[in-house]
Order: C-alpha cells, then structure tokens, then sequence
C-alpha cells in the first residue's frame, strides 16, 4: 500500500537508501500528486563540498555518557513484538514497553576490539533514552555495524539513529520512540534530519534529487528553505561521507538553541534550524531534551559517547 510504505520509509528508515533500494522503490510507488506540488519549487540538486570552520572550543568540561560498565544512566524502551506492525494504524498488540528483562536481551555492554561498548542487537525496535536533559552541546560517538539484520528489514540497508531534543512520554511514537530530531545512521544515508513524530518540525535548505526515494529532497546549502513535515517527510543528507561497514564512523553533533550541524566523519552533511515541538495548539522551540539511540532492525556498535557545552555553533562553508 502507497500510505503504508511512505510511513516505513518516513519514519523507519529516515527516507534515503541506496541506489539500488531507490530503484526499487521508485518501481513500486511513484511521487504522489501532492507530493509533488510540494516538490515543485525545489531546486535541482548540486553536489557540495562543505566544511566546518569556527569549531567552537568546549565551554566546560566534557562528560562521558556511556560508563563502559553497564546501561545505569540509560533507560530501555521497546516497541512491538512484531516490528513489522509498528507503523499499522492498529498494530493489534501492545508495546513491550519497559521490560527490563525483555531489555537485556536487545541492549548490551561488550567488548569490541578491546573496548566497552554499547551493543543493540535490532531484533525489537525500540531505544535507550539517557537520563540527562542536555542542551547547547557538541555530542561525539563513534558506531559501526554488526552482522545480522532482523525482519522486516532483511533486504534493506542497515539502519539505527541518533534522536536529540527528545521529549514527552516513552514510545509515544508508533509505540516505539519518544517524540524527537534524528540524526539519522542508516547505510548510504548517516546524517539525514528526520522528525520523529507528527509534531516535531525543522527548517533546512534543500535541492530536489530525483535519484532518492521520495521525497528525493537533500540537504543543499543556498538551497530552496523548507520545513520538514509531511508529507515530505525527511531530508537526506548532503554527501554520503560514511565509512564501510564493519568500520567505526564518528559522529559529531553540534546543537545550539533550535539549531543542530550534523557532521560524519569530519564533514558537515546538514544544518538545521527552527526546531520545533507542538503543545497543544502552540509551537514551542526545541532547545532541549534527552538522547536516544534507536534499535532498528541491524547490529550497531556503539563507544566513547561524550558531550561538552559550546556557547557557538561551527559554520559550515562551500569550497
């Protein structure tokens, strides 16, 4: 079903893919109607060279968000036995929720390469929600891939996220996740700015690129300046700078206020401005939040999460 697939690849996937995943998706759903009228003032996209300068120097004392030792500073949250049901408007079951027993066996400390890390397994959708409420920060972490991926995402890229500015109740998203920005870790696409949730908007600046799945938008600096809200429903990010798979990538989020630089392996993919949260009838500013790391579908590796207080945001520059 049309509806059914744009809400996987909106929420659950983030929306970008690989050439081959964007054939196949371009072959089975064709750009809606309204979808294009959204799309009809974009410009075409051209490829950047970004980079950042004025990286701000930390305003205090960088802290640790992962202990090494175990998940005490974290709290686990899954969704639907059957994730394939996630995006169903009547799923048919409950969330697992927070089942600490259920929990453990999704979210891990190991061993990596002599090295505590965080392993998520992404057999059962869901997330670790960090206890702390952070804001006007430079969060660094490094991840990689596992081996396995799970139903129903078998024969799609590996996939996970990095969800800031996150609040209101455990899985009040699909019954998975609480209401946030992403940061989205998906092959081919680290870096994609995804809303988590009807009411979670943000403004970038894109290009209309016709290789990706709809809604075939990119981060493209000087760009056409849109929110991100459906039914266009994501942005991908501006160049594929992700390492392969089985490699660590470090990521690097700088957030200040309602506005985020997301950079992946030292270059700058996206920025995003005018982040906001609906309260009732009101819109609100996101300048604050919890962090998330996602379980979705593929092994993920994750270490040496830090974050530090800045007072400025780097600035990203055409070469």
């Amino acid at each position: 079903m049309r509806v059914a697939f744009a809400l996987v690849l909106a929420v659950g996937l983030g929306g970008g893919a690989s050439a081959q995943v964007a054939a196949q998706a371009a072959d089975r759903a064709p750009t809606s109607p309204a979808l294009e009228a959204v799309l009809a003032g974009d410009p075409p996209f051209q490829a950047q060279h970004l980079r950042l300068v004025d990286v701000p120097a930390p305003a205090g004392p960088a802290v640790s968000l992962f202990n090494g030792r175990d998940l005490d500073d974290w709290d686990a949250w899954l969704g639907y036995p059957d994730p394939a049901r996630t995006y169903l408007a009547q799923p048919g079951q409950a969330p697992i929720g927070a089942d600490k027993a259920a929990a453990s066996r999704i979210f891990h400390v190991v061993t990596e390469e002599g090295e505590p890390a965080i392993f998520i397994t992404g057999q059962t959708w869901g997330g670790i929600v960090n206890r702390g409420d952070h804001a006007n920060y430079h969060l660094r972490l490094e991840y990689k891939w596992g081996k396995t991926r799970y139903a129903p995402r078998l024969d799609l890229p590996w996939n996970n996220g990095l969800l800031y500015h996150s609040h209101g109740a455990p899985g009040a998203v699909y019954g998975t996740w609480m209401a946030a920005a992403e940061f989205e870790i998906m092959l081919g696409s680290v870096g994609m700015v995804v809303p988590v949730g009807p009411n979670v908007t943000a403004v970038t600046e894109v290009g209309r690129d016709r290789a990706l799945i709809d809604p075939q938008r990119r981060y493209m600096m000087g760009g056409r300046a849109i929110t991100v809200t459906q039914p266009a429903w994501n942005v991908e990010a501006g160049s594929n700078a992700e390492k392969p798979v089985g490699a660590w990538n470090v990521l690097d989020l700088y957030v200040l206020g309602d506005q985020a630089v997301h950079v992946v392996n030292g270059v700058p993919v996206m920025v995003v401005r005018d982040l906001r949260m609906r309260q009732g009838e009101e819109w609100a500013p996101m300048t604050h939040g919890r962090i998330q790391l996602q379980s979705e579908g593929a092994e993920t590796y994750f270490r040496r999460i830090t974050l530090e207080p800045i007072t400025s945001l780097p600035r990203v520059i055409r070469d």
